[in-house]
């Protein structure tokens, strides 16, 4: 990458004529206005610096995989605000633009075309309120005295123009001096508007003309690496003014530019929306629906590249659309059917294989419900929270860890989630699913509040139909829970209080219960509250499924009671974890006893 010999405007202008420079897709859409043009001419007049422009040249071979777009010319708020797709041929090469295309643009406009925007309060069904101006410089006289800090008098304005009657300015068509080639043809121009024998009106005219044919003011650095990924990141740097840019925005507009029969910006918006709506409660981002299109389409490398967001790739997105959005939607649906949420689900990537193994057997909506699906959800939903609960398994290499897993559910998903085969696989990769006591310890440790706790909830309260809104709630009302409060049943020693508040928002008191549930039982106490409300078989069977070793009727026995329950709920996860506790040794006695 270097610096290439400067160019003149009307060198530059003439390029763009001759579409030598041209457009990525990864550019955005003009959006300068009359104002910020004039001002840019004011300060080509000036002799002011107008900045560096950086450019990439993109060999043939390259420049046939990706989309090119042509520079704006006659720019029409209403009816042409995007620049126009050119269809290069092939085995041409081409300098695309990376930085400076506002700056370009303008230049080409003002020089050799046209800007329509609406005038104030113009009707927008009206072709009145776009009035096609183009750029003028009155050449008798500077600019009134401006908070733009402009000294010419630039203005972009409709033809025909009226000159001032009392012959206090004169408005002179600058966009003319693009095509006049030769100096001398100059004073020609001058003497046809009157202007030959006004030495402010030559003197102006020609600065502007040798500021456009004469001076090489344009310096362009060039970077002649093929490698596009390369070529992305010099983008993002140096188009992100401070803030950082989103890499899958760029590659949106890639695969924007590569489809033919849909918008696909408004087509992957409109799914991320479907995915987070109220029925989901997801967070979930563009990154993940072009992953899963990756994914889903059988790319075969899933990275966010710019070489995989080819033609060819795109192409095939764009015709499978219906069944990637499709799988993705039910992904969701499942995830939301396991009790996950946006506030609950703490890698987003686990929607990714989900929805391949929805598409690869062709599973639709019903699958979510049918009876005879159920043991298969249940092997899906285990994989899933065990995967979300084990540190580092959608963490570093997951681009690999997918395409693992996307090659193990091709060859066993036909009939059933092949979670032996792919925690085989995993294990391979240095991501196994098996858990050592020392994690379950770790997870026994987890809070109320924390994003991955109605994970190991729902790991451990399997018969809870998430399907239903539920919340975490704590078995002792947390509102009793107060030192006060406990001081107030029974003398605690220091460290016996730390461990009694410890223990308040630990897995020990908690529990998943339906949302109405959990709203009508408020700060009752856990006995009174079931007594009330079950019958003595109904309570007998709560107790056993929620790891529950009775109910106290008071906050004396609180403290023994966490300590029970917390013994059998690490029992009960070391044995869905294929694992040991390191605590199961320990037998608290049972507080109720």
């Amino acid at each position: 990458m270097g610096f290439q010999s400067a160019i003149t405007i009307a060198e530059a202008v003439r390029k763009i004529q001759r579409r030598e420079l041209v457009l990525p897709a990864i550019q955005r859409s003009f959006v300068w206005n009359d104002d910020q043009m004039c001002r840019l001419f004011d300060s080509i007049l000036r002799g002011y610096p107008i900045g560096s422009f950086l450019s990439w040249k993109v060999q043939a071979e390259t420049a046939g995989q990706f989309k090119f777009y042509d520079f704006m010319r006659d720019y029409h708020e209403k009816d042409r605000r995007h620049s126009q797709e050119l269809d290069l041929p092939p085995g041409q090469a081409v300098t695309a633009v990376l930085d400076g295309q506002q700056r370009l643009t303008s230049l080409n406009m003002a020089l050799r075309g046209s800007y329509a925007s609406r005038v104030r309060y113009g009707r927008k069904d009206q072709a009145k309120s776009f009035p096609v101006r183009r750029l003028y410089l009155n050449v008798l006289g500077e600019a009134a005295e401006n908070d733009r800090g402009m000294k010419y008098d630039f203005k972009m304005l409709a033809e025909p123009v009226k000159q001032p009657a009392d012959g206090s300015a004169y408005w002179f068509p600058a966009y003319r001096l693009f095509g006049i080639e030769k100096f001398g043809s100059l004073m020609g121009v001058l003497a046809s508007h009157g202007l030959g024998n006004n030495e402010h009106a030559v003197t102006i005219v020609g600065d502007l003309y040798a500021a456009i044919h004469s001076e090489p003011t344009l310096h362009f650095y060039e970077e002649a690496s093929q490698d596009i990924d390369k070529v992305l990141d010099i983008f993002i740097r140096v188009n992100s003014g401070g803030t950082v840019l989103s890499q899958s925005d760029l590659l949106l507009s890639i695969a924007t530019a590569q489809w033919d029969k849909r918008d696909a910006r408004k087509e992957i918006q409109s799914l991320v929306d479907t995915l987070n709506g109220p029925d989901q409660r997801f967070w979930f981002s563009k990154d993940v629906v072009l992953k899963s299109g990756l994914m889903l389409t059988g790319v075969a490398d899933v990275g966010f590249k710019v070489r995989n967001f080819n033609r060819d790739n795109m192409t095939r997105l764009e015709e499978r659309w219906d069944e990637v959005s499709g799988a993705l939607t039910t992904a969701a649906g499942l995830l939301a059917d396991f009790g996950l949420s946006s506030a609950t689900l703490t890698a987003n990537s686990v929607l990714i294989p989900v929805a391949y193994y929805i598409r690869r057997r062709g599973l639709g909506e019903s699958y979510r419900e049918r009876p005879a699906d159920r043991a298969d959800r249940a092997a899906l939903r285990s994989w899933v929270i065990r995967s979300l609960l084990k540190p580092g398994v959608w963490g570093s290499g997951l681009d690999t860890l997918l395409r693992e897993l996307r090659e193990v559910i091709q060859q066993h998903g036909e009939a059933g989630f092949p979670v032996a085969q792919l925690e085989a696989r995993m294990a391979g990769r240095g991501k196994s699913l098996v858990f050592t006591p020392e994690e379950v310890e770790d997870l026994m440790a987890w809070q109320y509040g924390g994003s991955g706790t109605f994970a190991v909830l729902a790991l451990l309260f399997p018969h809870v139909n998430t399907r239903n809104l539920h919340h975490v709630d704590h078995v002792f009302p947390r509102s009793l829970l107060t030192t006060p409060k406990l001081k107030k049943h029974r003398k605690y020693t220091e460290d016996e209080l730390g461990e009694a508040i410890w223990y308040r928002d630990s897995l020990a008191n908690l529990q998943l219960l339906e949302g109405p549930e959990n709203i009508a039982k408020k700060d009752q106490l856990p006995e009174q509250w079931a007594r009330a409300t079950m019958s003595p078989e109904a309570y007998e069977s709560f107790l056993q499924l929620n790891a529950l070793p009775g109910l106290p009727a008071s906050l004396d026995g609180y403290l023994g009671w966490c300590e029970r329950r917390h013994h059998l709920l690490g029992q009960r996860l070391a044995k869905l974890l294929g694992t040991t506790w390191p605590g199961q040794a320990e037998q608290p006695a049972n507080p109720l006893d």
